[in-house]
């Protein structure tokens, strides 16, 4: 007897996610607006100081803008969360993504620096190049103008820490924008699209990654590409970390692809704009070991590793001479230790390690314990990257995974931690595949590191208050990941995607 063959069904086409992505960019939005007034402003801002929005920076005007500026936080984490139940069960490819993501930061390229002043600093150090001094031996203060005004007053005396291209780029901002009040504001938008290139490389990047490593190219462009710890720190924020971890992650995909020298020689420029991008390269080498065919271990060993440093010097020698810069950046990397918060868990046990000692016996300063809190974490974090870089030895996914792990170890146990820093741990690591329970601590975990610095640029790390109720928030957000409407506040009933799509896409 003959059995009817039933066509399969045919995969369903959801479309794209309109209302989510709207909801997100509405949010973007408000962030920009009430930005004006809460973010990190200028100190005499020429579109406001004498238009009828000036009332926005003081009393009543600055409360209300930084309500705005909350409530748009609210928003972006909500549709952030909905974004990711709709990557979780395969409601949204690679493409929409992208897209939702375009519609997000387009608002922040053109707000003011939100959650830090760090990009006045950039172009003050830019301006510093422009006219001739050392941008590695001075500090802005040496040059007084509108730029160096608004500089924090904590980098006024530093040296730049950036590598040569960084501040070649910087230089050619300024040089295009000028050092001017109003120019200023031209600065911030120009070096934001000029920043804005490490997001289009993470675009590049992350499908491929996941391709390669093993997981799925939505959940990556969501963790990373969506994630508004990224899209309002790096991209509100205008922090150089966003070229480097661009660049690095499409260096990563390169050398998986076999295009060592290409993928090293671009790892070297993501070096030339901040330091941590190196961590990768030991990583990288193995990759490169493993691809090189019939021969001895030790000869693919010294062949991958000589080659390698080869070409990152190289690069990197070469950005310092067209940039017309020495190699004062480097010990210029300490000056961030000023900073002191206890995101750095070495500094944050020294401090309470001091607390204590102070309550038994009245101690002056808690410098010495922090120091010494400090030389241990940096020890640890060295014996962190070697046995790591050690265990990555037969190359392939698992060197990638295990300078992720460098990378979150670096973040925890620098000197100096901030929130953004994590980032670079969650690029490499975006592309493998997540467990549910490990989606939805990157969500609380993201979240949390959002909120924990104030709109001005701040830290909150203090307000015990504060923190607490944000860790709520962190929770209720991870929560949501996972079961739509957790407080039941809807009036109707919340479904969420079919359990066999969930099933296949987790």
């Amino acid at each position: 007897m003959l059995r009817a063959v039933v066509p399969p069904e045919p995969e369903r086409v959801w479309p794209f996610p309109i209302r989510t992505a709207l909801l997100g960019m509405a949010g973007m939005v408000l962030i920009a607006g009430g930005g004006m007034g809460a973010g990190a402003t200028l100190i005499h801002d020429p579109l406001l100081a004498n238009g009828a929005f000036n009332w926005i920076r003081y009393g009543h005007g600055m409360m209300l803008a930084t309500w705005m500026l909350y409530v748009g936080l609210g928003l972006a984490i909500w549709a952030w969360i909905r974004l990711g139940r709709h990557a979780r069960a395969g409601r949204v490819n690679h493409a929409y993504m992208i897209r939702v993501i375009v519609m997000w930061i387009a608002p922040l390229l053109v707000a003011p620096p939100l959650f830090s002043k760090d990009v006045y600093s950039y172009l003050a150090q830019g301006d510093l190049a422009l006219h001739g001094l050392d941008p590695y031996a001075v500090g802005p203060s040496a040059l007084p103008n509108a730029l160096s005004d608004n500089v924090s007053i904590v980098w006024q005396n530093t040296p730049s820490p950036y590598g040569p291209l960084f501040v070649l780029l910087a230089k050619g901002i300024v040089a295009i924008t000028g050092d001017g009040l109003t120019s200023l504001i031209s600065g911030v938008i120009l070096m934001r699209l000029v920043l804005a290139v490490g997001f289009a490389a993470l675009w590049w990047a992350l499908p491929r990654l996941a391709d390669r490593l093993g997981g799925n190219s939505s959940i990556a462009l969501w963790l990373v590409g969506a994630n508004p710890l990224l899209v309002v720190h790096l991209i509100g924020g205008a922090h150089n970390d966003m070229l480097m971890i661009g660049m690095m992650a499409a260096a990563v995909v390169l050398v998986l692809d076999r295009r060592h020298v290409a993928g090293i020689a671009l790892l070297a420029l993501a070096f030339s704009v901040k330091a941590t991008a190196a961590i990768a390269l030991p990583f990288l080498i193995w990759v490169w070991m493993t691809h090189i065919p019939n021969a001895t271990r030790r000869y693919r060993f010294v062949k991958a590793s000589f080659t390698a440093v080869g070409v990152f010097g190289g690069v990197f020698v070469l950005c310092t001479l067209i940039a017309g810069v020495d190699l004062g950046w480097i010990p210029a990397l300490s000056g961030s230790s000023i900073v002191i918060n206890w995101l750095s868990l070495p500094s944050g046990i020294g401090q309470a390690v001091y607390t204590v000692v102070n309550w038994v016996h009245p101690w002056g300063d808690a410098t010495p314990f922090i120091t010494v809190c400090r030389t241990v974490g940096t020890l640890l974090l060295l014996y962190i990257l070697v046995k790591q870089w050690w265990l990555a030895r037969d190359g392939g996914n698992d060197a990638v995974r295990r300078a992720a792990l460098g990378m979150a170890a670096f973040a925890l146990l620098a000197p100096v931690t901030l929130p953004w820093y994590f980032s670079w741990a969650l690029v490499l690591g975006a592309g493998f595949a997540w467990s549910t329970a490990g989606l939805t601590l990157a969500a609380c975990g993201s979240v949390w590191l959002l909120l924990i610095t104030y709109p001005s640029g701040g830290t909150a790390l203090y307000d015990w208050g504060y923190l607490v109720v944000i860790l709520g928030v962190s929770v209720l957000a991870a929560v949501s990941l996972l079961k739509p409407d957790p407080l039941n506040l809807s009036l109707r009933i919340v479904r969420d995607a079919p359990e066999k799509a969930l099933r296949h896409h987790q």
